[in-house]
């Protein structure tokens, strides 16, 4: 690690969550390094308390409430984003993960193959349609939903609006033209897209309001303006997490176990979940030793190859 190296080499890395204070800590810790700056967000209706958070995280200071399908998620990814943006003047990507994701490179793999993939955008995205290799949700934008925590009165109010829409045929589009996306909520995108993406939000307060009445816009919002973007042709159309869906076609990934191990460490991917503390604990100390592994295969050999092989 010799030689001074730039501002410009920091990898941020944004963890977002809600619970298990013991696991956010160690994920964390294994995410400990010189060119890594680390940034938490609390759930604030979690009971987690932040001065308990690792020593070497930053806390993201504006915390709100977070619910599940609400525009909630987004807008605590806008506040933890903004706040990046303003406090680090240079880095390479802002990898979002959630507390239940777990490295599967080293630190120095994992730098080896952030620098091969500098000039992409690291997100899962496929566009909203019928059609073939589309993603069949456009229900989730084109009719008015309602957050949960709503009153009661307003929840009905906003059921019999989609149910009148619904019987005339009436449906919404999204502002200016936009082609809609979709895609996973993890990513890892660049400074550059990231400024691009709080500024035509700034600039375009319809698209908040648009996306404030549509179901999960976690899995649309940053799918649509990043594609709808000058950095479109940067995406790689690849988050590099690794994610077990049920077959059952449940709206939450598998608990990874033990059982997973083979298949995870063939993945290819940076980064696996969703961990869970009790569910996964014989898991978590092999993907310990693969990460320490990988170390060893990266001082032996050089390349990309030696980190990922």
């Amino acid at each position: 690690m010799g030689g001074r190296r730039t501002q410009a080499t920091k990898q941020v890395f944004l963890i977002h969550a809600h619970k298990d204070l013991d696991q956010l800590n160690a994920l964390v810790e294994q995410l400990l390094d010189d060119d890594f700056l680390i940034y938490v967000n609390l759930d604030r209706k979690c009971n987690l308390e932040p001065a308990r958070v690792h020593a070497a995280a930053r806390l993201i200071a504006k915390r709100i409430d977070v619910h599940w399908g609400a525009f909630s998620q987004v807008q605590a990814t806008l506040n933890s984003l903004a706040q990046i943006v303003d406090e680090v003047s240079d880095f390479d990507k802002v990898h979002f993960i959630s507390a239940q994701d777990f490295p599967l490179l080293s630190n120095a793999c994992l730098k080896e193959g952030l620098a091969e993939l500098r000039d992409r955008e690291l997100i899962d995205v496929r566009p909203l349609g019928t059609g073939v290799d589309e993603w069949p949700i456009n229900f989730r934008y084109q009719y008015f939903f309602c957050r949960k925590n709503r009153h009661a009165f307003v929840r009905r109010a906003y059921s019999a609006l989609k149910h009148l829409m619904r019987a005339s045929g009436l449906q919404r589009r999204l502002p200016n033209g936009l082609r809609p996306y979709g895609g996973s909520s993890w990513w890892s995108l660049s400074k550059g897209c990231i400024v691009d993406v709080l500024g035509s939000l700034a600039h375009e307060p319809r698209l908040i309001r648009f996306f404030s009445s549509t179901l999960c816009p976690d899995e649309m919002v940053f799918q649509t303006l990043v594609m709808n973007s000058r950095y479109a042709h940067r995406v790689l159309g690849r988050n590099y997490r690794h994610v077990q869906w049920p077959e059952t076609g449940a709206h939450n990934p598998d608990i990874l176990r033990e059982a997973d191990f083979a298949r995870i460490a063939a993945s290819g991917a940076y980064f696996c979940r969703k961990i869970d503390s009790r569910v996964s604990a014989a898991l978590v100390p092999r993907l310990v030793a693969l990460r320490a592994v990988k170390t060893t295969s990266a001082q032996t050999r050089t390349g990309t190859d030696a980190c990922i092989g």
